[in-house]
């Protein structure tokens, strides 16, 4: 699987965005009649990001580059078996 990309706002920190995302790809797979690999791949690994992060971090992170008007985007992806992820500013 390839990596998942995340946009927080001031409204939506990154666990919420993160959370949004795993429900949604949930969901969808709920509604689905058949097998998704590609979509199962995606819940797994929300579901480690969100089980593992220091989102207290995260958000400090990057709530000071939101609050100046900045996008952050939070790429995550597998790293030795465990989430892992990079914050891009622009």
């Amino acid at each position: 699987m390839g990596c998942i990309e995340l946009f927080p706002s001031l409204s939506h920190c990154i666990e919420t965005t993160a959370k949004e995302e795993f429900w949604s790809s949930v969901n969808e797979y709920a509604q689905s009649n058949q097998e998704d690999e590609k979509l199962e791949q995606k819940i797994e690994l929300l579901k480690a990001f969100l089980e593992s992060m220091d989102f207290g971090k995260l958000r400090s992170e990057s709530e000071k580059y939101l609050l100046q008007g900045k996008t952050v985007k939070f790429v995550i992806y597998w790293k030795e078996d465990r989430p892992s992820y990079d914050m891009l500013i622009d």
